[in-house]
């Protein structure tokens, strides 16, 4: 377990995980968040829609930030924590950002979910770095990742080489 996480991060990107598996389920990519309160307490939840939706822009932290705009959280976000299975992509961190969540806590690292991706025959790879991207605002948006590294991978071990090889595969998201 990386350092700076605790046990109720770990359970909730756990659950994270499990909301990752749900996207697949429902025949989408396998990505999923949580936003949870300062006590840890589960506020919603977003999984993947790219494919269902014909959305590329329909990734679980941005469908979770929209959630959250669209029921009125917005002015009490910076007190919450983002829990993505895997670290949050540049259009991903911008929604974080712009959102005004206050903390993120992410699974699988880009590096890690790219690696994956060649494996599977995939070269689509656009790697900035959520942390370094949430550090250049005048807001400052706390990161920890990755965490629970291994477990995240599972989540993608053998779905990107199949769905690459179906007709679904407009890219990753």
């Amino acid at each position: 377990m990386e350092t700076g996480i605790n046990s109720q991060d770990a359970k909730l990107l756990r659950a994270a995980f499990q909301v990752a598996l749900r996207a697949v389920a429902t025949g989408n990519h396998p990505f999923g968040a949580i936003l949870a309160d300062a006590n840890g307490g589960i506020l919603l939840e977003a999984e993947n829609t790219v494919v269902t939706e014909s959305d590329p822009t329909g990734h679980a932290e941005t469908n979770l930030v929209r959630m959250a705009a669209q029921r009125g959280y917005g002015s009490s976000l910076g007190k919450t924590t983002l829990y993505a299975s895997t670290e949050p992509c540049p259009m991903c961190s911008g929604a974080i950002y712009w959102g005004n969540i206050g903390r993120v806590v992410y699974g699988l690292s880009q590096e890690r979910l790219y690696s994956i991706f060649s494996n599977a025959g995939s070269r689509d790879t656009w790697i900035v770095h959520c942390r370094e991207l949430l550090s250049r605002g005048e807001r400052s948006v706390d990161v920890l990742g990755p965490a629970l590294e291994d477990e995240a991978a599972e989540v993608h071990e053998g779905f990107w080489r199949a769905f690459l090889l179906s007709d679904d595969s407009p890219g990753a998201g």
